[in-house]
């Protein structure tokens, strides 16, 4: 499929607002498995119950975006041939429990592969609070646009994967459970590809039943990164960064494996227990030690 460089590299994407309540808060803590047991000990409950609320940090990787502007026959893109890719998100400052803000998105670049390779699109999207105009969090992800390489490109410059350190134990472990019902409460943060609850729209796509959403496992990640180095405090996170490499169904168990590179900084990846398949890599974080 044809693919316009300069017509979807200059696309005028429209600002995109967004209120959301505590509920959404504590919506998205839940579709993310922050409460697993019962009772809840008091370093995951400040993130489902209202009392002394705290936002997740990856929420804002979901806040105020609208990628509708792809399906334009216009831009040229064949979505029944995109993945997603990787994921980047940088806090500059802790998202409030609730709110309104303001998100702009920008495509910086899509790189050519080849006719048989497809191509890459890096998009950014600012969070800005609606009231105050401050910076919140800048987030930033990689499409996989296979039906659409050979467009006349370039492939030289696309950002490199961050290397997980090779030959040596990680640091820290911990493994933290999907439920069975993940995907169905995870979607009502606003996802709703019917690939991950309806079984027949599965298997039409090679899958014997629905897959969890790529970004649903990143919120796992963010909290595996938060009891591991952050004391479970949101405030401490200031990036996570990852790439998606193997599907999860729910109910599988995701094991976080961290690399501590220097104070404040690791290296991590996320690996399916029951199947021994790594479903997350090339992870790198930052926090305030």
């Amino acid at each position: 499929m044809s693919l316009n460089y300069e017509t979807v590299k200059n696309w005028p994407i429209p600002e995109a607002a967004q209120k959301y309540t505590a509920k959404d808060t504590i919506l998205y803590a839940l579709g993310v498995g922050s409460a697993t047991q019962n009772p809840l000990p008091p370093e995951d409950l400040k993130f489902v119950y209202e009392r002394k609320l705290q936002a997740l940090p990856t929420f804002a990787s979901l806040l105020a975006g609208d990628s509708s502007w792809m399906a334009d026959p216009k831009a040229g893109i064949d979505l029944n041939k995109v993945l997603h890719g990787e994921q980047f998100l940088t806090i500059h400052k802790p998202l409030p429990p609730e709110g309104s803000v303001i998100g702009t998105d920008t495509i910086d670049e899509i790189y050519d592969k080849g006719a048989d390779k497809g191509a890459v699109m890096y998009m950014t999207r600012t969070l800005r609070d609606a009231v105050s105009g401050e910076l919140l969090a800048t987030s930033g992800w990689s499409v996989f646009m296979r039906g659409n390489g050979g467009f006349g490109g370039t492939a030289t410059g696309q950002p490199a994967p961050y290397p997980v350190p090779e030959g040596r134990a990680p640091d820290a472990t911990i493994d933290l459970l999907t439920r069975p019902e993940q995907a169905t409460i995870y979607r009502l943060s606003g996802d709703f590809n019917p690939l991950h609850i309806d079984p027949k729209i599965a298997g039409l796509v090679g899958f014997d039943k629905p897959i969890l959403h790529g970004m649903c496992s990143y919120g796992v990640a963010g909290r595996a990164i938060l009891k591991l180095r952050c004391g479970n405090d949101a405030s401490r996170l200031r990036k996570l960064n990852l790439r998606f490499a193997s599907p999860v169904f729910p109910g599988e168990t995701l094991r976080t494996e961290v690399w501590d590179v220097e104070p404040g900084k690791l290296a991590f990846r996320v690996r399916i227990v029951e199947r021994d398949v790594i479903a997350l890599n090339n992870g790198y974080a930052e926090y305030i030690d």
